[in-house]
């Protein structure tokens, strides 16, 4: 076959053939990763080709190529030869979208030829036949020392037909592919994670979630909540869609004739509870706060206004499967609720924050990610619990999308009694360990990194086999992001750190080298430098803000610029917009009409060398002479008067 394209590749790690291989796993099980256009691959039965007896193989690949090329007919029929490699089916799913031409799945045989290196596609049409202008091959070869070379190759390069979808254009497949195997082929890492939507039919997947993704879009539209509509609403789809794929699996595996019923514990703004119901499922939803669009959704969707606590009110032994959508401080005991709610009762959960029995969790491990370390936690709480725990990776946009289910017990019904002992025993082993994590106890918060604090849930019944400590989240949630502390705080630590960083270059002063009449910028401090400057007071203060620091100086943009950790004094002569950028940073972007001049500059009252902008291009007032009033403001607090 003729090459078309080839990338080199240079191998310091060493890490070549097998990274190789490696790489083209990733494109054979995980097509959509590169082809976004798929919704994803499925790999069927495979050969070896070492062996004696594949007349299956024999009967699927010699018609349509017979005498076309000796090399794809000595690797199919290489079996009894001493050949090391295979051949497996894969099924290319294409995303169901009503814009494609071509959206039905399509087979293709791939031979891995470990001894020659390669690794040939070979489209299968009906019949049993090979489409054979889309026949490609991937081949490495070593050059010389690291240097090695990755060349793609087609059968009829001249004739190749491309549908957009699963054959995409030639050019694509040397730029886009090829590059990413290359990179990959060098690259020595090992997901933490499983393929995303292992446990589920792929194909049935993409064609329920399109058919939803229609059926609930206008809710975009119309969202009432101050979260962003598109990703909540399409990933509450995406979530239903894997629960619906799954409940039908094990309405087929269990012969269930009714579907399931479900409780969503922290259920949020309710959407998921909404079309989970609308599908066929009877079910309802619990949150500590009610959200606005909850009266969108009619009398047909059941949510309920109530803080959940984990005790024996809140057990739903009618009911099939618990559900945990980003439960937060819930997420471990959703196991628990399930396992005795009843012996059939089943749990789906979603971990996204980092919380343990009694409150935050503590890191144990520094040879994992804490995401990894977390979700390992939690599937131990429900192995611990008695089910078999199942993980997988959902298709959602967010970065916390591995789901852990629990749908079969370990243990026969009759030992119900003994493992709920056992339950309670581990319960009780994780306080132990919690309140261990640090000496000192009364100081255990100050001490100890953000977020990792020890818990203050300390349990006072110690013979429950719950506890009754636990704190549920509050009602109203505190906004704590700085944006609420007093103005002459903020102002003064502003002053404070930008002090800091125009005065703190000792070869400025004085430096006959350094033109002074030039605007000074000051100094780029790290984060860690400017909080040695600021007394534990103040930093306590902002740490209890849930960023600190960091967030504070990132909300005064107008002073400060805050990048991969590092502060130093914006300066506003080299900020510049660019109109093909798709959303400006919030320091570039154009102030409405409304606020121009309503505030006066921070530079031209606190810089030494006044502002670096003159006036006219300054959104803000150089002297109260040029200050206006500000209609907005005026707005809001006539709106906010009794009538």
């Amino acid at each position: 076959m003729p090459v078309v394209g080839s990338v080199q590749v240079r191998d310091p790690n060493r890490v070549l053939p097998g990274g190789f291989w490696a790489a083209v796993s990733v494109w054979l099980e995980k097509a959509q990763v590169l082809n976004k256009r798929l919704c994803g691959s499925i790999e069927g039965q495979t050969w070896d080709l070492g062996a004696d007896e594949n007349e299956e193989l024999a009967a699927l690949s010699c018609p349509g190529i017979e005498g076309e090329d000796e090399e794809i007919l000595s690797a199919i029929s290489g079996y009894g030869n001493g050949r090391k490699g295979t051949a497996t089916v894969r099924t290319l799913i294409p995303k169901a979208n009503p814009h494609y031409s071509s959206c039905q799945p399509r087979k293709e045989l791939v031979i891995r030829d470990h001894a020659n290196r390669t690794v040939t596609f070979l489209p299968i049409e009906d019949l049993n036949r090979f489409k054979e202008k889309n026949i490609y091959q991937i081949r490495l070869k070593h050059v010389a020392d690291d240097e090695w070379s990755l060349a793609l190759a087609t059968l009829y390069s001249e004739g190749w037909e491309c549908d957009g979808v699963i054959y995409p254009k030639i050019s694509w497949m040397i730029n886009e592919l090829l590059s990413k195997l290359a990179k990959w082929s060098t690259e020595d890492k090992k997901s933490e994670f499983k393929n995303t939507l292992s446990l589920i039919a792929v194909d049935k997947y993409s064609r329920l979630y399109q058919s939803l993704k229609e059926k609930y879009k206008d809710m975009v539209k119309v969202w009432p909540e101050v979260t962003d509509p598109e990703k909540f609403v399409y990933e509450d789809v995406a979530i239903a869609t894997y629960l619906l794929i799954l409940w039908e699996r094990e309405r087929d595996q269990k012969h269930l004739a009714k579907k399931q019923s479900f409780v969503d514990l922290g259920c949020g703004n309710g959407l998921l509870v909404h079309i989970l119901i609308n599908e066929g499922h009877s079910g309802r939803g619990i949150d500590v706060r009610k959200r606005k669009i909850w009266e969108m959704y009619g009398p047909q969707t059941i949510l309920q206004e109530s803080a959940i606590l984990p005790n024996d009110d809140f057990l739903f032994p009618d009911t099939d499967w618990i559900i945990g959508n980003h439960s937060d401080e819930l997420t471990p005991w959703l196991p628990v609720i399930a396992a005795r709610s009843s012996y059939s009762c089943c749990y789906f959960v979603l971990p996204c924050c980092f919380f343990n029995f009694y409150g935050k969790y503590n890191r144990k491990s520094s040879k994992k990610t804490q995401y990894r370390e977390y979700l390992d936690f939690v599937k131990e709480v429900g192995h611990r619990c008695g089910f078999n725990v199942e993980e997988d990776c959902l298709r959602i946009p967010s970065t916390k999308r591995v789901c852990l289910i629990g749908m079969s017990r370990t243990y026969p019904q009759s030992e119900e009694n003994n493992m709920d002992e056992e339950r309670t025993r581990y319960i009780k082993s994780q306080y132990v360990d919690n309140s261990s994590c640090c000496v000192d106890k009364d100081h255990c918060h100050t001490n100890s990194q953000e977020g990792d604090h020890c818990s203050q849930f300390i349990p006072e019944n110690a013979t429950s086999n719950w506890i009754s400590g636990f704190q549920p989240r509050e009602k109203e949630q505190p906004i704590r992001n700085c944006a609420l502390l007093p103005r002459d705080f903020v102002d003064k630590i502003v002053l404070q750190v930008a002090n800091l960083l125009l005065n703190s270059d000792p070869e400025r002063k004085d430096n006959p080298a350094i033109d002074q009449s030039d605007w000074n910028i000051g100094r780029c401090l790290t984060l860690r430098e400017v909080a040695d400057y600021l007394n534990k007071d103040t930093l306590q203060r902002l740490k209890n803000e849930c960023g600190g620091l960091q967030t504070l100086l990132r909300n005064n943009h107008q002073v400060f610029k805050v990048v991969s950790s590092k502060v130093s004094i914006r300066d506003w002569r080299q900020e510049t917009f660019t109109s093909t950028s798709k959303r400006k940073p919030e320091s570039k972007r154009k102030p409405s009409h409304d606020v121009l001049k309503t505030r006066l500059c921070w530079f031209y009252v606190n810089h030494p060398d006044g502002c670096p902008r003159d006036i006219e291009s300054c959104p803000y007032a150089h002297g109260t002479e040029q200050l206006r009033p500000n209609v907005i403001l005026s707005m809001k607090k006539n709106k906010s008067k009794p009538l």
